[in-house]
């Protein structure tokens, strides 16, 4: 049986139908436009991944890194889980094609990169033991749908490691633009364990841990956030050069010792297909 349903076009030139279209087209290009500098910008995001390698367990052979962006994820799954006396196979799933060229044109194609949604995964009923996911549900619009694909295609015994956002993430940058509203709409931890158990995780841990970071100046922050694609999650007016220069002098408020701070409320969530 093959794992994933068609890897005949691991690279498609068009992102998948659904009901979020607008939604779909919007995310990719932003992420698309955010792989060159991702590596350089995402080092938050790199370090709450840690959270979730520290989870991960001792073997596993069919592999997904969901949102995998350019790749480094799934280039360390593949490393870790092909030590002596492994053998895995890893997919690594994004919605945005030029997350993934630069995925595989930095990781080769020893790993398998798939274009697709999360809601709708190119993949076979019960073919995953692990799925890995470190910062991309917060994207989803439907979280219901994405649980009831990790449900559908992890075997019995199987493990979904993910690590998604919580209200109260980007605060500092919701207050010094004085715009909250053109952040993501983060759902809380109650919502999560909900949507984990009407997909039929019963067997699941939560963890919710604030992650603060800092940076020398306005122009570090606001790349920090760009560069993962952050801009994009509502349509807003255009800023003006007034609306920047004010919302630098509101951050500079609270510049501390370490820098300017960005919280992030860290969710992690550990779900065992029973």
């Amino acid at each position: 049986m093959n794992l994933a349903t068609s890897l005949s076009s691991p690279l498609p030139d068009a992102t998948p139908a659904s009901p979020y279209s607008d939604w779909h087209r919007r995310v990719a290009h932003a992420f698309s436009r955010a792989a060159p500098r991702y590596g350089e910008l995402a080092q938050a995001q790199q370090t709450m991944g840690q959270a979730l390698w520290q989870r991960l367990p001792d073997t596993a052979t069919q592999i997904l890194d969901l949102g995998c962006g350019p790749g480094h994820w799934a280039a360390r799954l593949a490393q870790r889980y092909s030590a002596p006396g492994l053998s895995a196979q890893v997919f690594g799933l994004d919605l945005a094609p030029g997350m993934l060229a630069r995925a595989q044109a930095e990781h080769g194609d020893g790993i398998g990169w798939l274009c697709g949604d999360a809601a709708n995964l190119p993949l076979a009923d019960q073919s995953l033991d692990l799925v890995f996911s470190n910062l991309a549900i917060q994207w989803c619009p439907d979280l219901d749908a994405v649980l009831a694909e990790l449900q559908r295609v992890l075997r019995p015994g199987g493990r979904a490691l993910i690590n998604t956002l919580g209200p109260g993430t980007l605060g500092e940058v919701g207050w010094a633009w004085s715009r909250p509203s053109a952040l993501l709409n983060f759902l809380p931890a109650s919502a999560l364990e909900q949507s984990a158990n009407r997909a039929g995780f019963h067997d699941r841990v939560l963890e919710q841990v604030e992650e603060r970071f800092h940076y020398p100046d306005f122009s570090a922050v606001m790349a920090s956030i760009k560069g993962v694609g952050a801009q994009l999650s509502r349509s807003a007016s255009p800023l003006t050069r007034r609306d920047v220069a004010r919302a630098k002098e509101r951050f500079e408020q609270i510049r501390n010792s370490q820098g300017l701070p960005v919280s992030y409320q860290r969710l992690t969530l550990e779900l065992v297909k029973t």
